[in-house]
C-alpha cells in the first residue's frame, strides 16, 4: 500500500482511518438521532449539524497555531485524539438518556463541543505531519496524500455501516450503540498513534517529527522554520487563501450528504432491497467505498499525464471537481422532477449522485491537501493547513443553512434570495447552479494562480 513511502505514512494512515471512522460514524446518525429520538424538526437539526461541523473545521486553525507555536504536531494530535474519544463517550451517555430531554439535550451540546475541541487539535496537525515526511519539492506528496485520503475513506466507508447498523435500527434507544462504536474507534486511533509515533514518525535520518518548537530547534536546528518570508512565500500563501475560498462552495454542496441528502434517503428514497430495508445512514458509505476503488485510478491518471507533461495544474483539477459535483446534483434533480413529496424514488438516483461526487472529490480534496503542503512556509505549515480547514468550517456551516431550505410537506414554501423552492427539483437545482458558477470562475483564474504558486501548484 505504501511502497516507496516512509513507514510513518502507515501510522498516520491508520490513525486517521480510525479517527474518521469515529467522526463519520457519529455524523451518519447525528441528524437521525436529533429528528427521531430528540424530536427536532429538519430545520433545527440542520442548524445544529451545520454549527457542529462548521466549528469542527474552524478549530483546526487554532490547533495549527498551537502546534506551530508551542506544542508541536505530536502532542496536539495525541491530546486531540483523547479529547475526541471523551466527546464520543459523552454522546453515548446522552443518547442512553434520550427520553429525558433535560439530560439528553444538554449532553448533546457538551458532547459535540468536546468533539469540536479535540478535532481542532487533531485535524490540521495530522495532515500537516503527512507533508512533513517529505521534502518540499518531493513529488511523492501527491501520491502520499492520495494514500492518506484512502485511509480517511476506508474509515468513512465502515463508519455508517457499523455505527449506522448499530444505531439506525428504528428504535431510538439504539442510537447510543452507534455513538459507543464511534467512541471505541476514536480510542483505537489514540492507541495506534501513541504506540508507533516514536518509532516510525521520523525524518529520513530517524529524527522525530512534530516536536514542540523548542525541541524541534534543538534536534533539527532553525533551518527554514525561523527565516523571514520572501515575496514568493507570500504569493504562495495568497494562493492557499484563494483555493480555500473556492472550496467553500464545493463543500457547501458536497456536505449535504450528512444533512439534506440523509433526510432524502430517509423519506424520499425507496430503500427496499430483496425484502430488506437499507438503513438511510448507509448511503453515506457509497462515497467512501467509491473513493477507495477509484483513488488508485485517479492517482494513476495524474501520474500518466505527468509523465507526458500533460498533468493539469491544481486549479484546473479542482475546477473539474466542480463539474462532477454539479453533474451529481443534475442527475438527482432530474430524478425527482415532477415527483410529489409523498412519492419515493429509486435509490439509484442517490447512488449516482454519490458516485459523481466521488469523482469530484478526488479531483479536489487530496489535490488541495497536497498543494497546501507544498505551498506552505515551513514555519506556518500547520497553521496554513488550518486555513484550508477554515474553508471547510464556513462550508459546513452554510451546508446546514442550505439544508434548512429542504422542502417539507405541511411547511411554508422556502424562499432563497427570491427563489421559491416548491419541491425537491428546485432544491437540488440550487447546487447545480452553485457548482457551475464556482467551477467556471476557478478555471478562468487557473493561469494566474499557477503563476503565483511558483511551480508548486
Amino acid at each position: 500500500m505504501t511502497g516507496g513511502h516512509p513507514k510513518g505514512l502507515q501510522v498516520l494512515f491508520y490513525t486517521e482511518m480510525w479517527e474518521r471512522f469515529s467522526y463519520y460514524g457519529m455524523r451518519a446518525i447525528l441528524v437521525l438521532y436529533m429528528t427521531r429520538a430528540l424530536g427536532f424538526d429538519v430545520a433545527r437539526a440542520s442548524s445544529v449539524y451545520g454549527n457542529f461541523t462548521g466549528m469542527a473545521y474552524l478549530m483546526p486553525l487554532a490547533g495549527g497555531y498551537i502546534a506551530d507555536r508551542w506544542w508541536g504536531n505530536r502532542r496536539s494530535i495525541l491530546v486531540g485524539a483523547m479529547v475526541m474519544a471523551l466527546g464520543q463517550f459523552l454522546m453515548f451517555l446522552g443518547a442512553s438518556n434520550y427520553a429525558n430531554a433535560a439530560v439528553a439535550v444538554p449532553m448533546l451540546w457538551v458532547g459535540l463541543g468536546v468533539i469540536v475541541c479535540g478535532t481542532g487539535l487533531f485535524k490540521a496537525n495530522i495532515s500537516s505531519m503527512v507533508g512533513s515526511l517529505y521534502a518540499a519539492e518531493d513529488r511523492r506528496k501527491d501520491s502520499a496524500f492520495t494514500i492518506f485520503y484512502m485511509g480517511i475513506n476506508i474509515g468513512a466507508f465502515l463508519a455508517p455501516l457499523v455505527c449506522g447498523g448499530l444505531g439506525d435500527t428504528g428504535r431510538p434507544s439504539d442510537f447510543r450503540w452507534g455513538f459507543l462504536a464511534a467512541a471505541v474507534g476514536m480510542t483505537a486511533a489514540t492507541i495506534i498513534f501513541q504506540l508507533f509515533k516514536d518509532r516510525y514518525v521520523v525524518d529520513a535520518e530517524g529524527r522525530p517529527l512534530g516536536l514542540p518548537r523548542a525541541q524541534r530547534i534543538a534536534v533539527h536546528g532553525n533551518a527554514a522554520h525561523d527565516t523571514p518570508l520572501t515575496r514568493q512565500d507570500w504569493e504562495r500563501v495568497a494562493v492557499i487563501f484563494i483555493l480555500s475560498f473556492f472550496v467553500i462552495f464545493f463543500w457547501m454542496a458536497f456536505e449535504q450528504a450528512g444533512a439534506s441528502l440523509t433526510v432524502f434517503a430517509d423519506r424520499q428514497t425507496e430503500r427496499g432491497l430483496f425484502g430488506w430495508t437499507v438503513p438511510a445512514s448507509w448511503f453515506q458509505s457509497v462515497n467512501a467505498v467509491a473513493i477507495v476503488i477509484f483513488a488508485p485510478v485517479f492517482a494513476w491518471l495524474w501520474q500518466k499525464l505527468g509523465a507526458r507533461k500533460l498533468d493539469p495544474s491544481t486549479p484546473v483539477k479542482m475546477s473539474l471537481g466542480f463539474v462532477f459535483l454539479g453533474l451529481g446534483y443534475l442527475v438527482i434533480a432530474f430524478g425527482v422532477k415532477g415527483v410529489g413529496a409523498d412519492v419515493k424514488v429509486s435509490m439509484m438516483w442517490l447512488v449516482g449522485l454519490y458516485l459523481l461526487h466521488t469523482f469530484g472529490e478526488l479531483c479536489l480534496s487530496p489535490i488541495g491537501l497536497s498543494a497546501v503542503s507544498r505551498l506552505s512556509p515551513p514555519k506556518f505549515a500547520s497553521l496554513m493547513m488550518g486555513v484550508w480547514y477554515l474553508a471547510s468550517a464556513a462550508a459546513n456551516k452554510m451546508a446546514g443553512v442550505l439544508s434548512g431550505f429542504y422542502p417539507e410537506a405541511g411547511k411554508p414554501t422556502p424562499v432563497l434570495l427570491g427563489y421559491r423552492i416548491t419541491g425537491l427539483h428546485e432544491f437540488f437545482v440550487i447546487f447545480v447552479a452553485m457548482s457551475a458558477v464556482a467551477g467556471v470562475i476557478l478555471f478562468l483564474l487557473a493561469r494566474p494562480i499557477s503563476r503565483w504558486s511558483h511551480g508548486r501548484a
